[in-house]
């Protein structure tokens, strides 16, 4: 009987003991093309015992790249891919160049100094004020999460003159979706002055005054109905009698 601890180390467990055996085989032939068409069945075989594989990208690709290293990058054969070796596996990656820069107030982040020169550089009063307002709202939503208190709104509006070195200026109470209101009112067209709107207007009305008149011509609300069915109910009374 043949024990675990007896086997030589099993390079990659999701392809099995089998596979790695008939790659050992494989390893052992001595004719080229026979060991070229055994290679080739091999990735078929590596294929279909891992369906999952086949969604990804160049799954073939990395079939004959796990075929190389179960082989210990021995095997002799030819391969559609460039054949990795023991060094390419082993390189490490080049570091990564992370930013050095800091913020200058951390306990508002680095986004919140983005947006800062972005609304400095800003030629549109309007769109600077709307940038400006915005900026001081965030400080007091950020003052807020870390103290946990209110914070007033001169105590921001000191703050950001000071970062901005009186370039911004915050108003307190200033309501920016008042104040966008207010702009897509100025630039949107009036309609209460539309010689459309009012044509539609006199069209609903007239339609309005036709339903009116018929419903006084057919006593919808006169009491003819009433007289009706109050006749008729003493006809019943009388009946029951």
């Amino acid at each position: 009987m043949e024990y675990n601890t007896t086997r030589n180390h099993l390079i990659m467990k999701e392809y099995g003991r089998n596979i790695q055996k008939m790659i050992e085989y494989v390893l052992s032939i001595q004719d080229p093309d026979h060991r070229q068409a055994n290679a080739m069945a091999l990735i078929e075989l590596m294929g279909t015992l891992n369906p999952h594989l086949r969604n990804v990208e160049d799954f073939r690709h990395k079939l004959w790249d796990h075929l190389f290293l179960i082989s210990d990058f021995r095997l002799d054969v030819e391969s559609p891919y460039p054949i990795p070796t023991r060094e390419t596996l082993k390189a490490r990656p080049e570091r990564l160049p992370y930013p050095k820069k800091y913020p200058r107030n951390r306990h508002f982040g680095k986004n919140l100094e983005m947006v800062i020169d972005k609304a400095i550089a800003e030629d549109n009063p309007e769109k600077k004020d709307g940038f400006t307002q915005c900026i001081g709202n965030y400080m007091k939503l950020a003052y807020s999460n870390w103290h946990k208190e209110s914070v007033h709104d001169d105590a921001i509006k000191a703050e950001l003159t000071g970062i901005t070195n009186g370039q911004l200026e915050f108003h307190p109470g200033f309501n920016t979706a008042a104040h966008a209101s207010a702009v897509i009112a100025a630039t949107s067209p009036n309609f209460n002055t539309n010689a459309e709107f009012v044509r539609t207007s006199s069209l609903n009305n007239g339609s309005s005054n036709k339903k009116r008149n018929f419903q006084q011509q057919n006593n919808f609300k006169g009491g003819k109905t009433k007289n009706n069915n109050n006749n008729k109910n003493q006809k019943y009374k009388n009946r029951n009698k």
